[in-house]
C-alpha cells in the first residue's frame, strides 16, 4: 500500500501548530482514531521490501509532534506484531499500543489460562499512552518465566494508577501510567517468548530511529529557514553545516539498515538496528545542540511546535538506554571478523 503524505499532511497541519495545551482527554485521541478511521496505519509490513516507506512515515508523524508519533508508532508496532504472530483476528478498530517494561518493583503474571484466554494479576509500568487508547499487547509472565505476549482491553484493567507521579515537561502529553491487575482477563498471543525472539522485535526498535530522525529534521528546518534568509549569519550557516553532516550521516544509516532488513528479513537484525539507533541518537543530539545555539531564545518561547519537539525530543531519546545499548553494540562487534569498518 502506497500512503500519500500530502493527504496525511491534512490532518496533522493544524494539530502540529496549535498554540494551547493539549487536553490529554480528547485531541490526541481523536486524532489517532481519525488516523485509524482513515487508514494511515495501514504501514508496510517491516521486512517486505518497503521497510523505508513505513520508516519514512513514522518520521512525518515525529516531525509533526513526538506525542502523536508515540502513539501511531506504539499502534503501528502492535498491528506488525500481531501479523507476525498470525493473531490479526483481534485487530478490530481499536487503537493499540505495546508495553513490555519490566522494572523490578512492577510484573504482571498470568495466574489462571483457558487456551489462549488468561487472567492477569500483578503491576505493568510505563503504559505510555494509556489514557488515549483501547487496547495493548503486555508482556506477562508464566508460571516457567518466560515472557507471553497478552492481549488486554483498557476498560476491563482493574485500575489505572494515574498521573500523578508523571512530572514530565517533555512528553507529558502521553503520560504513563502504572495499570494493575486483578485477575485481569486478556488473549495469548503467540508462543511464550516470542515477542522477543521473533525478528521483529529489532525491526520495531529501528522504527523508534525513525521516529527520533523525523523529530530532529523538523528541527533542522528552522535552522535552514533561517539561514535561507537575507544576510545570514556566519555562525548560523557554520551550525547549519554541522547539522546537515550529522543528518546526512543517520539518513544514509536509515537507508542501509532498511535495505539489509529487506534483504534478510528473518535474520538477526540486533546489531544492525543497535547500530543504526546509536548512530541516529547522536545525530538528533546534535541537531537539538546546534540548533539551539544558532536560534537562541526566540523559537523556543514563540514557536509552539519548535517549542515541543525541543521539550520532547530529548525525553524521547531516553528509549535508548544510552551506555548499555553502546556496551551491547561493542560487545557483538569485538566478535566480528576485522574489518568491519573498510570502505
Amino acid at each position: 500500500m502506497s500512503l500519500d503524505l500530502n493527504t496525511l499532511d491534512s490532518l496533522l497541519r493544524t494539530f502540529s501548530e496549535r498554540p494551547q495545551a493539549l487536553n490529554l482527554d480528547s485531541q490526541l485521541a481523536e486524532l489517532m482514531r481519525a488516523l485509524v478511521s482513515c487508514r494511515f496505519d495501514h504501514l508496510p509490513l517491516p521486512g517486505q521490501g518497503q521497510t523505508l516507506h513505513r520508516w519514512q512515515t513514522l518520521a512525518h508523524v515525529a516531525g509533526c509532534d513526538l506525542a502523536l508519533a508515540k502513539l501511531y508508532e506504539g499502534h503501528t508496532d502492535a498491528l506488525a506484531i500481531l501479523s507476525e504472530c498470525d493473531a490479526t483476528h483481534l485487530l478490530g478498530e481499536a487503537v493499540w499500543g505495546v508495553w513490555a517494561a519490566e522494572p523490578p518493583d512492577a510484573r504482571t503474571r498470568i495466574v489462571a489460562c483457558d487456551g489462549d484466554n488468561v487472567r492477569l494479576t500483578g503491576r505493568k509500568a510505563w503504559c505510555s499512552g494509556a489514557l488515549q487508547i483501547d487496547r495493548a499487547l503486555i508482556t506477562a509472565w508464566t508460571d516457567d518465566e518466560q515472557p507471553q505476549l497478552v492481549a488486554i482491553t483498557l476498560k476491563q484493567v482493574s485500575q489505572r494508577q494515574q498521573t500523578d507521579h508523571w512530572q514530565a515537561v517533555g512528553m507529558a502529553a502521553t503520560a504513563s501510567v502504572a495499570l494493575a491487575f486483578d485477575q485481569t482477563p486478556g488473549i495469548a498471543v503467540g508462543q511464550p517468548g516470542q515477542y522477543l525472539s521473533r525478528p521483529g522485535f529489532w525491526h520495531g526498535g529501528a522504527g523508534i530511529a525513525a521516529c527520533w530522525y523525523g523529530a530532529a529534521e523538523a528541527l533542522a528546518h528552522y535552522l535552514r529557514n533561517h539561514c535561507s534568509k537575507p544576510h545570514p549569519d556566519p555562525h548560523a550557516q557554520a551550525h547549519l553545516g554541522a547539522v546537515d553532516a550529522a543528518l546526512c550521516g543517520a539518513r544514509a544509516a536509515l537507508h542501509e539498515c532498511a535495505a539489509w532488513i529487506d534483504r534478510q528479513p528473518a535474520a538477526d537484525a540486533s546489531f544492525v538496528v543497535r547500530r543504526v539507533r546509536a548512530q541516529v541518537e547522536q545525530a538528533a543530539e546534535q541537531v537539538i545542540h546546534h540548533v539551539g545555539r544558532a536560534l537562541g531564545a526566540t523559537p523556543f518561547c514563540r514557536s509552539s511546535h519548535f517549542a515541543r519537539l525541543s521539550a520532547d525530543l530529548p525525553v524521547f531519546l531516553r528509549q535508548s538506554h544510552a551506555e548499555r545499548d553502546l556496551a551491547a553494540l561493542g560487545q557483538q562487534l569485538a566478535q566480528l571478523p576485522a574489518g568491519a569498518w573498510q570502505l
